[in-house]
């Protein structure tokens, strides 16, 4: 069959564009074992880099005596602060607007806190010289709970700012205080609480949990001293990003100094900022004038690296007798560890969490937020979510649920009846954001009946009869989610990471026989960029989806971005690649009028052609018009054929979904199971299905992890309890459900191509459907609030506290 004879719907399926389900072109290597990772990178003559860490929270320390370390055979350098000081590199920024220690400068603040950095010819005789270096510590009192971090007599944590009274976001009101960041009304949602039918208050803790990729965080610094060039390759979620902030803090020139993300084994949020080892490293490069490899081992990894969550949320809530929510209160306590390390906008110290009315048309609301250093590892990265919108959506979930008990009303109708209405979009949330576009009541419906809503619920009531009658042990909860997302970070106005604006960028490049290739800003993780963007350019170029290559992660040849984390590629790199697209195909249409001697007006597009209208037999190809531009001298036009679009979107875009999870419990064991989980997530216009259902079974997942098991826990004295995947919860395929998911579309209307983002949504809406399935399942014997993580122990006392064991 020819270009001739193929229908436009043959044509347009060949090009395996927007909506086709095409399989992931990167897991050809990865399969065989061809990927390319940091610890993959070997240049002659490296060296490693490793760290000697603080076993204590919170420690003076007296001194470092590091002679037996440099004498040993192989060991090329020791470096502690004491070293990095006089270049100014003992302390680096964060990007929170706060300084954190590279080396442990006067004391440390965390266990696993860097103290120094041994380098040496192979990464053994490394381990074996920090053994080798002796540190002499003077505990001091340490404080890990947020609470008690804010009482009068509590230690001084931060003794470099104590008596500073101004923060990067405002005043500081302890000396362990980091800001206070409000939005809202204040006075009129404390009026509205005051004279509501209804009112609810509890307290709500999002426990500490770390994203745990499956490659550690690590890197390699090469300084070319000839030349002057820096290369550092590297697991780096924002690659330009980084190499901006190596060069503030290196003084090296920024054009002299070249990034590379190679393949990345998961990020998650992990590797966005910028960690001791990648300073430590550059460092070690340029003394020694050797490469200088640094790979952390699991331990340090889940000990030192940037957590997330560790939130803890007071909320009140009113409503009318009928349920009509009429306001919402709430005050966070954020615990942000030994530094203020958070990936978070600029501007929004607690990312987005005023993303907290939910789905739910709130007239009056009020957040604040207050940020407080802690003995434990600084952090408070977007694990799999949009900066803090899990959080948020946890608590709105949670408070809903708590609603409906306390109205005795079904949970289901509740939310019915207080979703934001399709005719209202775009909305104007309480708290600041505009909703772009929503179809919740139809996504709702869908879910419930898809699940047989009803007879769940009679199935449930027959089990507590029968559970009270002793005919059966286990009970079953069913656990309801409806979010709202906030993706796409994001417009330049209102975003932005220490001064860099977020938007994204694509360039695009046809050559003479029509194959592509394009560069983008962001750097992929998993999510099959490679895929899905050649998707789009299919789609808006008429070019074969095969026929098109897509690079990513190295400065020296990408545009300018701000990377991949928070669900904002397809947003703002997506939206980017279509912009850029679209240029390509105006100078096209230019091409092709000259070519078949028609004014511009007189053509339009087809599939993957300019035809004359009204004479659809006289056409020019995409592939005809590469050739012809880079073959024939057209006047009035410059030779070639491609562009480069620097997107800055207008507004963020707003993803939601609605999920149920049916869970039985045993509650003499407290061992759950989950017998069915249904997912409808509404991401806007769909690229590549296969891809979407892969993103959302992997980020339910994560959040089965999260509200199951998963949690990052201190003892009094700031240990870690779970530093080891033997006691760090990572589902199996034996824990794993399986997942039933669905879709709704609701194209963004300002985006390109009405794309919203989905890769963070099943994290964002699957922790409150996993938590609220085992609320639901005690709700009927009073239980009203339990804080994750809901592993079998806990869910083991929560029967026991209720008199369920008897």
């Amino acid at each position: 069959m020819t270009d001739q004879t193929m229908t436009p719907e043959e044509r347009a399926a060949s090009l395996e564009g927007m909506g086709c389900r095409r399989k992931r072109v990167e897991d050809v290597r990865f399969t065989q074992g061809k990927g390319n990772y940091v610890d993959d990178v070997k240049l002659p003559g490296m060296l490693f880099g490793a760290f000697v860490r603080s076993p204590y929270a919170h420690a003076r320390v007296k001194s470092i005596d590091a002679e037996a370390a440099k004498a040993l055979p192989g060991v090329v350098a020791v470096l502690t602060a004491a070293d990095l000081a006089p270049l100014g590199l003992h302390w680096m920024p964060t990007l929170a607007g706060d300084k954190q220690m590279v080396l442990a400068d006067g004391k440390v603040l965390f266990q696993g806190q860097e103290v120094a950095f041994v380098v040496a010819e192979d990464r053994y005789l490394a381990a074996d010289a920090v053994e080798l270096v002796e540190v002499e510590y003077e505990e001091l009192p340490v404080v890990t709970d947020p609470f008690k971090a804010l009482e009068p007599d509590a230690p001084v944590l931060r003794e470099d700012i104590k008596d500073q009274k101004e923060g990067a976001h405002g005043p500081r009101r302890h000396h362990n205080h980091i800001f206070t960041w409000e939005q809202g009304d204040r006075d009129a949602t404390e009026k509205v609480l005051a004279e509501a039918d209804v009112t609810v208050e509890e307290m709500i803790h999002y426990h500490r949990t770390h994203p745990c990729p499956l490659e550690t965080c690590g890197c390699v610094a090469s300084m070319d001293k000839a030349t002057g060039k820096l290369t550092v390759w590297g697991t780096f979620q924002a690659p330009h990003a980084i190499r901006t902030v190596v060069s503030l803090i290196s003084g090296i020139a920024e054009h002299n100094i070249r990034i590379i993300s190679p393949d990345i084994g998961g990020g998650f949020g992990n590797k966005v900022g910028a960690y001791p080892g990648y300073v430590c490293s550059v460092v070690a490069s340029i003394v020694t004038g050797r490469p200088v490899k640094w790979i952390e081992n699991r331990m340090e990894n889940l000990m030192s690296t940037a957590f997330a969550r560790d939130y803890w949320m007071k909320g009140r809530i009113a409503a009318t007798k009928d349920g009509r929510i009429t306001g919402l209160w709430c005050h966070v306590t954020a615990d942000h560890g030994g530094f203020d390390a958070c990936a978070d906008p600029t501007k929004f110290p607690a990312g987005f969490f005023n993303i907290c009315t939910g789905s739910y048309d709130i007239p009056t609301a009020y957040l604040c937020v207050d940020g407080v250093y802690t003995n434990k590892a600084p952090g408070g990265v977007a694990y799999r979510c949009s900066f803090r919108v899990t959080e948020a959506a946890y608590f709105i979930e949670r408070m809903v649920e708590l609603l409906a008990i306390e109205l005795n009303m079904d949970a289901a109708e509740l939310r019915r009846i207080n979703f934001i209405r399709k005719e209202q979009f775009p909305y104007a949330s309480a708290l600041g954001w505009e909703y772009d576009s929503g179809d919740y009541h139809t996504a709702w419906d869908k879910a419930l009946k898809a699940v047989d809503y009803e007879w769940l619920r009679r199935e449930q009531a027959r089990r507590i009869e029968d559970f009270k009658a002793g005919r059966t042990r286990k009970l079953l909860g069913i656990g309801l989610s409806h979010f709202t997302e906030i993706v796409g970070a994001g417009p330049v106005k209102n975003c932005d990471i220490l001064g860099l604006g977020m938007f994204d960028s694509c360039e695009i490049r046809i050559h003479p026989t029509g194959s592509a290739i394009a560069r983008l800003g962001t750097i992929s993780q998993g999510q099959g960029h490679a895929t899905t963007f050649a998707q789009i350019l299919a789609s808006e170029l008429g070019i074969p989806a095969s026929d098109i290559t897509v690079e990513e992660g190295d400065t020296d040849t990408a545009p300018y971005g701000l990377g991949t984390y928070g669900s904002r590629s397809t947003p703002v790199a997506g939206a980017a690649t279509a912009m850029a697209a679209r240029k390509i195909r105006a100078k096209a249409q230019m091409i092709a009028a000259w070519l078949l001697e028609v004014h511009d007006d007189d053509l339009e597009w087809d599939v993957d052609r300019f035809v004359v209208k009204g004479a659809p037999e006289r056409f020019k190809t995409m592939k005809e018009i590469a050739f012809a531009a880079y073959n024939q001298a057209i006047p009035g036009l410059e030779p070639g054929l491609e562009a480069v679009s620097y997107y800055d979107p207008p507004n963020m875009t707003y993803p939601f979904g609605a999920y149920v999870c049916v869970m039985e419990i045993d509650v003499d064991t407290g061992e759950w199971k989950v017998r069915q989980f249904y997912a409808l997530d509404d991401c806007g216009t769909r690229i590549n299905p296969m891809i979407i259902e892969g993103q959302v079974h992997g980020g339910l997942t994560e959040a089965l992890a999260i509200a199951m098991g998963q949690e990052i826990a201190y003892d009094e004295m700031g240990n870690v309890k779970t530093g080891t995947l033997m006691d760090f919860f990572i589902p199996t395929a034996w824990e794993t459900p399986n997942y039933v998911t669905d879709h709704t579309v609701t194209p963004s209307p300002h985006h390109p191509i009405g794309a919203k983002g989905v890769g963070e949504s099943p994290n964002v809406g699957g922790v409150p459907a996993f938590s609220n399935a085992v609320h639901d399942a005690f709700r009927a014997f009073g239980l009203r609030q339990a804080h994750m993580p809901h592993d079998h122990w806990r869910i083991w006392r929560i029967a026991e506290n209720l008199g369920l064991h008897g």
